[in-house]
């Protein structure tokens, strides 16, 4: 069976321009957090966070508490919904501007760490106009992440328009300056959303097999990252409080979306596609879109994908440490059969029904998810999604 080690490798890699540093282990935050205050001379901070991790987990108190022992504590704006509605974003504008905080220290899922890229990004804008066309530096922004969905590694951030569709904003300045991993932390994160964002993680990993432009280092990195997602879900999901398994699944998180520099936005695949379409119109969370799309749309990849792309995902069999089936279509499959018994393992086995997506509509999402003119990939799609309602 010829594999992609038959190919030259060939590529580039740029670290993003903002990242200062990674700090990982429990109770890291308690020393990383000034640390990085010092080592950007941040004087007040604006906390963003979501309402439930503020007023039913006493994480966000922590957060409070050791900024305030360093005095560098200005306010806590805990308004960020799900997929960041737009109106937080101009709440928390707002509000920071009102305590004139220098920097954002994000607590949280994806929402609150992608809606502080917005409201830096608007805030910009704003200071841009204000000042006559002279352009002045981006806010900065340390992510203090409780799930796995990754968000703070990357330069792009969704949040969902005042419509209901989720608008992306994308700069080399978004990404945060610090990222703080406290596995700790995480012990509060609900069941299914800590696991369900597990699983938007192996999407990030998985998907980057065959996304256009990744560098070979990255991807040795995301089959690393599958191989401990498939791990250590499974031994977090058997008891909670292990941070051992948690730590290691806050490290597979970062290794399922390295950050780097990327000169133009590459999409990373029809799941997260498919993800974006479904997310923030029928109100279904980004983990469990991935739950839903994520096994049949690496199905999908048998027939549609490109050897060299089919032959990367095969190889993930090897880093899971499964036999080979013989050929590479079958390797694809039974990774795409895996996935699926993960979810089921999981328990985060859900229907398109089950969060009310009229049958209606199926069509238009393939289509949207694949761009007009493409009736043959489109219709492989409704299929898709037909197959999961």
């Amino acid at each position: 069976m010829s594999t992609t080690k038959d190919t030259v490798p060939a590529g580039s890699y740029a670290y993003t321009d903002t990242l200062k540093a990674v700090y990982y282990g429990p109770k890291c935050v308690e020393t990383a957090l000034p640390k990085l205050l010092d080592t950007l001379g941040a004087k007040r901070a604006l906390v963003v966070t979501g309402k439930s991790l503020r007023e039913k987990t006493d994480v966000v108190a922590r957060i409070e508490s050791i900024l305030k022992k360093y005095n560098a504590y200005g306010a806590t704006f805990s308004e960020i919904g799900e997929h960041a509605p737009e109106a937080g974003i101009e709440k928390g504008i707002s509000i920071l501007r009102e305590v004139d905080a220098d920097i954002i220290v994000s607590v949280g899922g994806g929402s609150p760490i992608d809606a502080s890229k917005a409201i830096i990004f608007r805030l910009q804008q704003e200071q841009t106009q204000e000042t006559a066309g002279k352009v002045p530096e981006f806010l900065r922004q340390i992510a203090i992440p409780t799930t796995l969905s990754a968000a703070e590694y990357t330069v792009g951030a969704g949040h969902t328009n005042k419509q209901g569709d989720k608008v992306v904003v994308s700069h080399q300045e978004l990404a945060p300056v610090g990222i703080i991993l406290d596995a700790e932390l995480t012990l509060s994160t609900p069941e299914q959303l800590w696991l369900s964002t597990g699983m938007r993680a192996l999407d990030h990993a998985v998907e980057s097999l065959y996304r256009p432009g990744v560098p070979l280092p990255v991807k040795t990195l995301c089959y690393a990252a599958i191989a401990d997602l498939f791990r250590f879900l499974v031994l977090s999901k058997k008891d909670s409080g292990d941070l051992v398994s948690r730590q290691r699944l806050q490290v597979a998180a970062w290794m399922s979306l390295w950050p780097r520099k990327i000169e133009k936005h590459i999409p990373i695949g029809l799941s997260h596609t498919l993800g974006h379409k479904l997310g923030a119109t029928y109100g279904i969370p980004h983990g469990i879109t991935s739950c839903l799309t994520l096994a049949s749309v690496v199905n999908l990849q048998a027939e549609i994908a490109s050897q060299e792309d089919k032959e990367c995902l095969a190889e993930a069999l090897f880093y899971l440490r499964e036999p080979s089936t013989g050929t590479v279509d079958g390797d694809v499959r039974k990774l795409s059969s895996m996935i699926n018994s993960l979810v089921q393992e999981l328990g985060l086995q859900k229907t398109l029904s089950q969060y009310g997506v009229p049958t209606g509509e199926i069509e238009q999402i393939a289509v949207r998810a694949v761009g007009p003119g493409n009736e043959e990939l489109s219709s492989k799609v409704n299929i898709l999604l037909e197959s999961i309602y």
